[in-house]
């Protein structure tokens, strides 16, 4: 009786590892096939912490899509190239791109007015902009703080160290 029990443990082991190859296997064999990543996402967009679909492509690109408050979807993109050092381009690793999602956006409303958001901060930066048309804004989010150089209507940049001077960027 000990002995047919020890043969039965040992065909539900050797079940369980097979099936886990198999499942292994298919799981590569899916990634490789698709040529992308999908997930699902939490992102902050316009301060509120929201769901998406994030499908990252081997070309170095992403696509978000998500629903706003009113059920609408709406779909955006980025993604790029890095340049190495011995000056050959390659695609923007999903490390890269998740960085360039969770990164600060400058918005322009239709009211004339000017936002920054990031993460759950949404500043009115309109009156903030000098007699060039640039705004420095400092962003403490937790533990990091972020400072940010924006030309009005002509692109903006940040550091996790300094204002980044204007002539630096586009």
């Amino acid at each position: 009786m000990a002995r047919l029990q020890k043969r039965t443990k040992m065909k539900t082991a050797a079940a369980v590892i097979a099936g886990c190859i198999i499942l292994g296997g298919t799981g590569t064999a899916y990634a490789a096939n698709v040529g992308g990543i999908q997930r699902t996402i939490q992102l902050w967009l316009h301060g509120d912490q929201t769901t998406a679909a994030l499908d990252v492509s081997d070309d170095g690109t992403y696509t978000l899509k998500y629903s706003d408050e009113n059920g609408q979807l709406h779909e955006s993109g980025g993604g790029g190239i890095a340049i190495n050092a011995d000056g050959t381009e390659r695609p923007l690793t999903e490390e890269e791109l998740m960085s360039e999602i969770d990164s600060p956006d400058v918005e322009y409303e239709d009211d004339g007015s000017v936002w920054v958001y990031y993460h759950n901060h949404s500043i009115d930066i309109t009156d903030k902009f000098n007699d060039k048309g640039i705004c420095f804004v400092k962003i403490a989010d937790g533990d990091k703080t972020l400072y940010l150089t924006v030309k009005y209507q002509n692109g903006f940049s940040y550091s996790n160290e300094k204002y980044i001077e204007p002539e630096e960027f586009n």
